[in-house]
């Protein structure tokens, strides 16, 4: 059965993620193979130890709720500030980190980076030579746009996956030093997908400064679908992959982080569809409920309802992984 966590003072956003930790079984069988550290001090510190702790807690416990009190301050110690409004794409970047860095078997480290990390490859060519640069990156999250190059609104989640791999022509003071024309040229950058993982993260970036140096939120209707083809969003000359890889490209939408409220003040509750019953399930905080795809769809955004709930962190899983 689903179980809540209690906010300890603005901590919604990290109980919203460690929810979409926890509800992600591969994610746990990860967790539950780490090694205990050896003294007091360092299981105190230790981010996957107390996060494994909290887990159990959850699981073994006759309560609705718990406080995920001993993780708070375990994560104070590695500078993750308590009782101040995070953002969410921010910290599960600083907990990804946190738990990567401490969890020290190397197996279990490479299927958590299966397990979430995106292979792309970036591609820039001299417009003027035949001079190119290519380069392999990984990111935890893809951070898509909503709106375009002339501030217009992207309309679809894939118009604006399209458009983040869509290529851009580098000018004017953007232009980038060419070692064969010996001089700055116009350059066309290009990013290419590689190797999606098990657990796809979409970072929606609805919050954009204004030339006032504050930090505006875009509401509007972005709709996501339930199931995710990147076949059939994706160009070819946006992948590098063969037949073979593509085919494991179909995801099926596993969780939601909505932000409702403005930037200076806001709260995050987590959508998520269980692995064992395949029904939906809101997480704000303390309070869990059983809901239907309508009330996630709900997500989607509104520009007149500014206070509203909008999707701003998405989790896709592989339907049939590798």
């Amino acid at each position: 059965e689903a179980v809540g966590l209690y906010n300890l003072g603005q901590s919604c956003c990290l109980n919203s993620l460690l929810q979409v930790f926890f509800m992600n079984i591969r994610f746990t069988r990860i967790l539950r193979r780490i090694t205990v550290p050896p003294s007091p001090g360092q299981r105190r510190s230790n981010v996957p130890y107390q996060m494994l702790l909290l887990l159990e807690k959850m699981q073994c416990g006759k309560c609705k709720a718990v406080g995920p009190t001993d993780l708070a301050c375990c994560l104070s110690e590695h500078r993750v500030k308590l009782f101040v409004q995070h953002d969410a794409a921010q910290l599960f970047l600083t907990l990804w980190n946190l738990l990567k860095k401490q969890m020290k078997n190397p197996e279990l480290v490479a299927e958590l980076s299966d397990l979430y990390t995106i292979c792309i490859q970036e591609h820039l060519a001299c417009q003027k030579c035949s001079f190119e640069i290519k380069s392999n990156s990984t990111m935890l999250t893809l951070p898509l746009p909503v709106l375009d190059a002339n501030s217009h609104r992207l309309k679809t989640l894939e118009d604006s996956l399209q458009y983040f791999f869509h290529p851009e022509e580098l000018t004017g003071q953007n232009m980038c030093f060419c070692q064969q024309c010996g001089r700055k040229t116009t350059f066309l950058q290009s990013m290419k997908l590689v190797h999606p993982p098990q657990t796809l993260t979409l970072h929606l970036k609805r919050f954009c400064f204004e030339r006032s140096f504050r930090t505006h939120k875009l509401s509007h209707s972005l709709p996501f679908p339930q199931e995710l083809d990147l076949r059939e969003v994706l160009t070819e000359d946006q992948c590098l992959a063969d037949d073979s890889e593509k085919a494991t490209w179909q995801y099926e939408l596993f969780a939601v982080v909505a932000h409702s409220g403005s930037t200076s003040c806001g709260h995050y509750c987590a959508y998520i569809r269980s692995l064992t019953d395949c029904k939906w399930y809101c997480f704000n905080d303390s309070e869990v409920c059983q809901v239907s795809w309508d009330d996630v769809k709900c997500t989607y955004g509104h520009s007149n309802l500014y206070w509203r709930e909008t999707a701003y962190l998405l989790f896709y899983m592989k339907k049939h992984p590798q």
